[in-house]
């Protein structure tokens, strides 16, 4: 009996190392989607009232649970019944993953002036007596909430990349830790980084003459310049890691491109990864840019029918 009980908790350990190794995969391969999750999350709560903006986050992080509660589920069943649809739903989501990165460089480039012209900033329609806050609070709250689900199902479907062919618990055990993981690192460093510009205001108010005031304040001060580009440099690091996450996945799922890539990366000795990355990235950049002309075209002609 002991040696039966031995071997039960052998079985269950190497399991849980199974899970452990699978688990950091997914979360490695899920990192871009994860930096462009914190950059839109943040981004969600601009114009709020700051009373307002631990709550909003609040409410959006209760919405993600549901959101995956849904997501996961559909997956498991996708990888029993239908296991070969997942690595066309994988290439499928790093297409999505190019295209959206694409297109928040093509926004940036080509549309600024337009948003400028015809874009109502945030804190303005907030300030408008004519316009209903809790109205306003409660569409920001939804669209997070939308947003959040797109992004969760690429978190879930690459994840499900990973473990595809691993037992039906340990893809339950992956996919489900990989879903509470992102949820609770995601809302709360959302709630970290919206909150941090009060948090170096505070200190920068520090009173007092002595060494450790002065150091309190000069942190605050440093804090409060530096929100901003935390910020920008979150959505920079987010749309570069979708081109490389989705590259990747797309390179990886085409055998004549990930041969390519490969001799490319053997070339170059030493700085092979580094080569490999930029190759994933510029493939990305090019599937993005691809997907992009494809959907605006069937705009234009979708607009030209009506």
């Amino acid at each position: 009996m002991a040696t039966s009980l031995l071997a039960l908790l052998d079985d269950i350990a190497t399991i849980l190392d199974d899970v452990s190794v699978m688990t950091k995969v997914a979360a490695k391969k899920t990192a871009g989607v994860l930096g462009d999750d914190l950059a839109l999350n943040a981004q969600q709560v601009s114009g709020v009232a700051a009373s307002r903006e631990l709550p909003v986050v609040w409410a959006v992080a209760k919405g993600s649970p549901v959101n995956k509660a849904i997501l996961v589920p559909t997956a498991l069943v996708i990888s029993a019944l239908a296991p070969w649809a997942v690595l066309p739903l994988l290439m499928v989501g790093g297409t999505f993953l190019c295209y959206e990165g694409f297109e928040k460089m093509a926004h940036r480039w080509w549309h600024r002036a337009g948003e400028q012209a015809h874009g109502e900033h945030p804190a303005r329609a907030i300030a408008d007596p004519q316009l209903d806050p809790v109205a306003i609070e409660k569409d920001k709250i939804k669209g997070a909430i939308r947003t959040d689900f797109i992004l969760s199902a690429e978190i879930i479907v690459i994840s499900l990349g990973t473990v595809a062919t691993a037992p039906l618990p340990q893809r339950v055990a992956v996919l489900f830790g990989i879903a509470i993981l992102m949820t609770v690192g995601v809302y709360g460093l959302v709630a970290g980084i919206v909150k941090l510009d009060d948090a170096g205001l505070h200190l920068h108010r520090t009173a007092g003459i002595g060494a450790l005031a002065r150091g309190r304040r000069a942190l605050g001060g440093a804090i409060l310049r530096a929100a901003p580009s935390l910020m920008k440099g979150l959505s920079v690091a987010g749309t570069a890691a979708m081109f490389l996450v989705g590259g990747g996945i797309l390179v990886h799922g085409v055998p004549a491109l990930h041969h390519a890539v490969e001799a490319i990366a053997t070339a170059a000795g030493a700085a092979g990864t580094a080569v490999s990355l930029v190759a994933d990235a510029m493939i990305g950049v090019a599937a993005g840019a691809l997907a992009l002309a494809i959907v605006a075209a069937i705009e234009r002609a979708g607009r030209w029918v009506r």
